[in-house]
């Protein structure tokens, strides 16, 4: 019975290692899905803070492009009135028919591509925005066109 009890030992010793070899196994293919789904978690964390910091970066800059606006209109209204003052006085209907120009050719305008605009008929009505853009730039080079800058010989 000695080499059946050795037998059986032997045998029941090689079942019971390749049980535990395979709990082992199993037990770590379980630790490793844990594992991936803590990194998954992690990933998406992180890429949700990665998104609010491109959120906020975008924030940041279209606010730092509407101070930029601003303050290039405040100059530009900063420098057209310093080229108003730069113009001097004249007789005082000089003075009048200039300090109506602009308001009058604006009225103008719109007055025109309104009266167009109900006078015409659909395809027509589309080349208003042409016109009304073509005479609002003739309109605004003219006017600052001639202001520039004076040159010390008085041209």
């Amino acid at each position: 019975m000695a080499i059946v009890e050795m037998g059986v030992a032997a045998a029941s010793g090689g079942v019971f290692g390749v049980v535990g070899t395979l709990i082992g196994r199993v037990a770590r293919f379980f630790e490793r899905r844990q594992e991936q789904a803590h990194e998954t978690a992690r990933w998406a964390h992180e890429t949700h803070l990665l998104e609010l910091q491109m959120q906020a970066d975008r924030a940041e800059t279209e606010a730092e492009l509407a101070i930029a606006r601003t303050a290039g209109s405040w100059k530009g209204l900063e420098a057209s009135m310093a080229a108003e003052a730069a113009i001097g006085a004249s007789y005082r209907w000089v003075d009048a028919v200039r300090g109506l120009t602009r308001p009058v050719l604006t009225v103008m305008l719109w007055v025109i591509a309104a009266l167009v605009f109900y006078a015409s008929d659909g395809p027509e009505q589309a080349r208003v925005v042409e016109a009304a853009l073509f005479a609002s730039t003739a309109a605004t080079l003219w006017w600052f066109g001639d202001r520039s800058a004076r040159t010390p010989s008085g041209n």
